[in-house]
This record gives C-alpha cells, sequence and structure tokens, in this order.
C-alpha cells in the first residue's frame, strides 16, 4: 500500500506577457507565493526540488543546468536552503506534471518529507520565428517526415487534406488533423468545440490567474480568424509567461504542522505518467491508459471525479480527453461537451480555470497550474467559479507530439 502524501502549498502567478520579468523573478514569485500558502516561513524544510521547463535554452540561452541557475541567487539570499538537490524536468507540455510526479515518487521512496514541484516559462519573444522553432523541439525532429506521412494518411482518410508550414506551430495543425477525423468519424462540429471554448473563456473571466479575463460568446469564437481548420483563435491556447508551483509532503511531516496548515492539505490519491507511441488514429491514447492507471491506483473511478482539469492547449482536446478519461463514451464528447455537461453548473465541472485556452499555457508551468486549480477548488476557495462539494479532482496534462498523440501524459488524483 502506498503512503500518502500531501499537498501543503500551492501558488500560480498570473499567466501574461510579462516582458518587465526575467525567467528568475518569475520563479522567485512561485517560490515566494507557495511557502505563503504554505504558511512556512522560508524554505528550509525543502529537501529537494524539481524544477520544470522547455524553452530557456532555446529562447534565453540558458540551458542544462536551468533550475540550478534559478535557485542560485535566492540560495545566496537565504531564500532557499543550501545544498539541496534540484532536478531539472522536461516533457513538453507535460513537464509540471511530470515535476510533481517525481516530487510524489521522492516522498513515497522515503528519501525525503518535503519536495518541491516547480514550473516556469518565459515564452513571450519578439522574434516569432524562433518561439515557432521552439515549439517544434516537441516531436521526433530526426523522423518528422513519419508524422507528417501519418498525418497526410488520416488527412486523405477524412477528406481534409493535411496542411502545415512556416510560421505556423505543429501542435495547432496536428490538433486539427486530429479534430477533423473526429468530425468525420463521429459527427463532433465546430459549433461544439466552439461551445467549450466560450465555456472556458467565462471560467476564465472568474479567474484573477487567466491570461484572458474576458467572455467571448459562441458566435464570437466562430467568427475569430481561423488557426488551422477547424480551430479559431478562441480555440488555441495563446503564448504567453508564467510559473506555478506545489508543495508536496509525507504525513508524518504533515502531523507536525499547525491545524490551520492541515485543514487546507490535499491527499494525493494517485499519480501516473505514460509514454506516447505511433498508433492508429482510432485506437485509443495515452492519456487514456494513464486515467485507467490513476484510477486503479485509487481505487476510484470516472464517477467519483467532481471537477477536472484536462490538457486544453485546443478546444478539440477537451472534447477528446472527455472520452479518454471515461466522463462518456468514445465518440461522444463533442455532444458532452455541447450539453453544458462541463460548465461549472453541470454535470462535471472541467477546466474550471479557463483551461489553456484561457488561463494560458507557459508550457513548464501548465501542469503546476492545474494542480493549483484542482487545490483551489478542493479547498473550496475558488470563489466565483467554485464547485459546489468538490471532493475528488482529476489533473489531465499531455506533452509533446508523435503519431496521433501526445510524447507523454500524466493523470492525477487530488482528494479533499
Amino acid at each position: 500500500m502506498l503512503k500518502n502524501v500531501y499537498v501543503i502549498g500551492a501558488h500560480s502567478t498570473r499567466f501574461g506577457k510579462w516582458r518587465d520579468k526575467t525567467c528568475k523573478q518569475l520563479t522567485r514569485d512561485a517560490l515566494m507565493g507557495v511557502l505563503k500558502d504554505a504558511a512556512l516561513d522560508d524554505a528550509h524544510g525543502i529537501e529537494s526540488a524539481f524544477f520544470s521547463n522547455c524553452a530557456m535554452g532555446i529562447l534565453w540561452n540558458q540551458d542544462l543546468v536551468r533550475g540550478h541557475c534559478m535557485f542560485a541567487p535566492m540560495v545566496e539570499e537565504g531564500l532557499f536552503p543550501e545544498r539541496v538537490p534540484i532536478y531539472n524536468v522536461e516533457g513538453a507540455c507535460a513537464s509540471g506534471s511530470m515535476a510533481f510526479h517525481l516530487a510524489w515518487k521522492d516522498i513515497l521512496s522515503g528519501s525525503h518529507h518535503v519536495s518541491l514541484a516547480i514550473g516556469m516559462d518565459k515564452l513571450y519573444h519578439d522574434d516569432r520565428g524562433l518561439v515557432m522553432e521552439a515549439f517544434e523541439h516537441g516531436i521526433d525532429r530526426e523522423d518528422k517526415m513519419i508524422l507528417m506521412d501519418e498525418y497526410h494518411a488520416v488527412g486523405n482518410e477524412c477528406g481534409h487534406p493535411f496542411q502545415f508550414g512556416p510560421d505556423r506551430t505543429i501542435f495547432m495543425d496536428t490538433y486539427a488533423m486530429q479534430a477533423c477525423w473526429h468530425m468525420w468519424k463521429w459527427g463532433t462540429t465546430q459549433e461544439q468545440m466552439a461551445q467549450g471554448a466560450s465555456k472556458n473563456h467565462f471560467n476564465g473571466s472568474l479567474n484573477p490567474k487567466a491570461q484572458y479575463q474576458f467572455e467571448v460568446p459562441v458566435e464570437k469564437v466562430l467568427e475569430d480568424y481561423e488557426v488551422s481548420f477547424p480551430l479559431t483563435r478562441s480555440m488555441c491556447a495563446p503564448i504567453g509567461d508564467g510559473a506555478a508551483a506545489c508543495l508536496l509532503c509525507s504525513e508524518d511531516f504533515m502531523k507536525a504542522l499547525p491545524a490551520v496548515v492541515r485543514e487546507r492539505a490535499v491527499k494525493v490519491r494517485a499519480s501516473t505518467m505514460s509514454a506516447g507511441k505511433h498508433r492508429p488514429i482510432a485506437e485509443p491514447g495515452l492519456s487514456k491508459w494513464a486515467a485507467e492507471e490513476a484510477y486503479r491506483m485509487a481505487g476510484l473511478g470516472p464517477g467519483d471525479i467532481d471537477v477536472a482539469e484536462v490538457h486544453d492547449a485546443t478546444s478539440f482536446c477537451e472534447i477528446y480527453q472527455a472520452e479518454m478519461m471515461g466522463f462518456c463514451p468514445v465518440g461522444e464528447g463533442g455532444k458532452f461537451v455541447g450539453s453544458g455537461a462541463t460548465a461549472l453548473d453541470g454535470k462535471l465541472p472541467i477546466n474550471t480555470s479557463g483551461g489553456l485556452v484561457s488561463k494560458g499555457h507557459p508550457i513548464g508551468a501548465t501542469g503546476l497550474s492545474m494542480m493549483y486549480e484542482i487545490v483551489t477548488q478542493l479547498r473550496n476557495e475558488a470563489g466565483p467559479r467554485q464547485v459546489k462539494d468538490a471532493r475528488v479532482g482529476l489533473i489531465e496534462n499531455g506533452g509533446g507530439v508523435i503519431s496521433m498523440e501526445e510524447m507523454c501524459c500524466g493523470v492525477t488524483l487530488l482528494e479533499k
């Protein structure tokens, strides 16, 4: 039987275009925020740290020892303990969940009692071409033509040719092709994707941490300019900057904390990671495997989930991941989202934060910001976007692209 591990602190900066903040300042903001949330005077109880980042090497010329560089000034200032091991974690858009997973396992192993998972990315850059190049590092570049051939074949099957070119991100184009196939196979509509996008922009308007804090009606989502059919701009996650963190601890450590901290602690019921493969598009994806493993680990099922954050890099993804998480039958995700089931007052609220399309998507911070949202919901601290009586939450976070799925995926289950 696995040991109990708890989240005692969770924090996210507001996501946006932080021109006036460096990578180190954003990292510092996340650390100071998570310590304050855990009611800790300082960081000196932390025994290990897992730092999630993806684009710093390409965009800001800092690779190899990213986390060490981010923490060095704080160590010198006495804000972070000396000699604490810092591990650099990278798994494309799933890096934040990967850092959380490793911090959780670090405590399960018995090596440490307190571990930090922290993620940051600063993606807003004046050189748009360099940003597009950074995203393309999330695929197998050596065998890129295998990916292209697979998507051309899917495009031919569903009668919508695959398009890819300069000044575009391959992620939006591949998600778009998966959406086209889903429309062809299951009758999913562009309007259903727009309904999901509009719902998430509404949720984002209630979230002070979101990059976009405004509503977008369904008709405006559909009228927005096309990024890659059937996806319009309002259905796609924006480029931005931000940082987020979670502080995890063992049950023994938590028992010694003040009651005010223990009362806000959230239990980690399960944390799983899965790796992608070249698969036929009709075969279920890696996130389904990760979800089923998480349910098995926790002794729970889809019906036990009260609130979820899923990786909607595009609004099609929420439709697809609702199916993979078992919230609705395969092929019925469009109807599920379109029915209002995933709204704040729906059967199963999904992406109460606004999702990536509204909250934002600074890659290394994304998974941990999703953890922050679910922790906030389970603590009953989400204000106007609070889900009533939420006790169990799910986070699904995928990264990279191989064939018709992500390179890696994490599913986490948290309980009040």
